[in-house]
């Protein structure tokens, strides 16, 4: 080859071949420094080349190995992803070379700088996410540039981008309901109680749920327990004409693809923006095709929104997105300073829902009562029902076991599930110290213990909780129990709560009620 092929704008061609890297959601490369088609050198200065077969382009960060068993002279090496996306066969001659950045990044950088993003350019941006184009680095430069400033046209731009990058629903029923909350309370699990009850009531609920990033448990993670959640679109609307409800994975249907992208650099990051998390789920109901939907914000010291005037805050802002694009959204504020129900984890969780489907004496109370709450203000979008009766009529479709029937048809529907669902049997149960009241329980550390523990990717790993908020106790007795498969996982999770294991005991017990707007 002559000296021209080695100059940055030349495309040497390489062998595809695939490594062993699981490299997240980034599309990697790997070739040899010894590399006989280019040397590696000219590669300085670019952090991204472009790989190309017939009309076939693929963007990805390329690495450099002195191991020729990774990879020859004469081969690129794939990281998993990039293989899956790339789709060429081992052994296709691929064309690479340097790629420039793309264009969409000049608006991040003034984005950076304060200025205001047009819809054009916004909608570049998440066009390039999308299509793995940006690092974790550029997608975070997005990220921490918005969260200095959105405006309310930028918003709109963004949910409308987001949405309009995956898959759109259209559903011939004139009204569609849905539910969402903005997580970050263990154990709140209502979707799965409220979605049954309502489409038990004739009403189109096509629930699509997200998988944890960062919880021990999504609802797509729980209701992958009982039912398989990967169903593709065409599955989807089967489902729901048979069923008028869903409870699926919303990642296998494509809606807005890059939500999960984004939040899964946003969350490590701890970057808590009001608008991202309006834009994450509004797109996706805007994609669901929702007509009407309802958010449930709990508020609490260690929830996601920790005080009522900010709740109210988001809800204003959710109108607002909801008006904009003809969905009619309801906000209601909802106790969020302790878990609902027994159970942290796929498995547990599960067995608290089926429980209060079944209408079991001993099943959690409080996930009874506000799974009907929740499904009481979904059936009142029903015209034919009057106002107010929603709770009675909820209550009436669990009661009567109509509920149960349809969450079993719902579940025959999806088809069985090929996941691990024993109960972890490795325990360790956390103590309280000294005798008193149940005053304050830490959501976010329990969470962080229940994934310690190995939720939800373990679906039988997680936590029992024995204690609530306002129980008196005695020292010594359990306040709940760790679960885990793995004994290494069980030790970090046993000491992690030795260390704090996340409950208050005081003297006195605090008033404890639902949260009104």
């Amino acid at each position: 080859m002559s000296d021209d092929s080695n100059t940055p704008t030349s495309r040497a061609r390489l062998r595809v071949r695939q490594v062993s890297l699981d490299t997240g959601r980034e599309n990697v490369v790997v070739i040899s420094r010894h590399s006989r088609a280019l040397r590696a050198d000219i590669f300085r200065g670019f952090s991204r080349v472009e790989l190309q077969t017939g009309s076939k382009v693929l963007l990805a960060t390329l690495l450099i190995t002195d191991d020729d068993t990774l990879v020859g002279p004469d081969d690129v090496g794939l990281s998993e992803p990039a293989f899956q996306r790339f789709c060429e066969p081992l052994g296709a001659s691929v064309t690479i070379g340097p790629s420039a950045s793309p264009e969409s990044l000049d608006a991040v950088r003034a984005k950076i700088q304060g200025q205001v993003l047009q819809s054009a350019e916004i909608e570049a941006i998440i066009g390039d996410v999308t299509h793995y184009r940006y690092s974790d680095m550029e997608i975070a430069a997005f990220l921490i540039g918005s969260a200095s400033f959105m405006t309310s046209g930028e918003l709109i731009a963004l949910v409308k981008a987001m949405a309009n990058a995956g898959t759109q629903l259209k559903w011939s029923n004139p009204i569609v309901v849905d539910k969402h909350c903005i997580g970050g309370i263990p154990g709140n699990r209502t979707s799965m109680i409220a979605v049954p009850i309502v489409a038990a009531h004739g009403l189109t609920i096509p629930k699509t749920s997200s998988r944890a990033i960062t919880s021990p448990a999504g609802t797509a993670d729980t209701m992958e327990v009982l039912a398989r959640v990967d169903v593709n679109v065409d599955e989807m609307r089967e489902i729901v004409a048979a069923c008028r409800g869903c409870l699926v994975w919303g990642g296998h249907v494509n809606l807005s693809p890059a939500d999960d992208i984004l939040i899964s650099v946003e969350r490590p990051l701890s970057l808590d923006i009001r608008e991202q998390m309006v834009a994450s789920i509004m797109s996706k109901k805007v994609a669901a095709g929702a007509t009407h939907l309802l958010i449930d914000l709990p508020v609490g010291p260690t929830a996601k929104v920790v005080s009522s005037a900010e709740a109210m805050r988001l809800r204003k802002l959710f109108e607002f997105v909801g008006d904009h694009f003809g969905i009619t959204v309801e906000a209601i504020m909802t106790d969020g300073r302790q878990p609902i129900g027994r159970g942290i984890g796929p498995v547990f969780e599960v067995e608290d829902v089926m429980s209060v489907l079944a209408n079991n004496a001993t099943a959690p109370a409080d996930l009874r009562e506000k799974s009907l709450r929740l499904a009481a203000h979904l059936l009142e979008y029903d015209p034919q029902l009057r106002g107010g009766a929603g709770y009675a009529r909820a209550r009436e479709l669990l009661e009567s076991g109509a509920a149960m029937r349809q969450m079993q048809a719902i579940i025959d529907a999806q088809g069985p599930s090929n996941c691990r669902t024993d109960v972890g049997k490795l325990t360790f149960d956390v103590l309280a110290a000294n005798d008193g009241t149940i005053s304050e329980i830490d959501c976010l550390r329990l969470n962080r213990l229940a994934r310690t523990a190995g939720a939800p990717i373990d679906k039988g790993a997680g936590i029992r909780i024995f204690g609530k908020i306002g129980d008196h106790v005695e020292k010594g007795q359990p306040l709940y129990r760790i679960h885990a498969y793995d004994r290494s996982e069980l030790d970090l999770a046993t000491s992690a709560a030795k260390a704090n294991c996340g409950y208050t005991i005081g003297a006195e017990p605090p008033m404890i009620g639902e949260i009104t707007p």
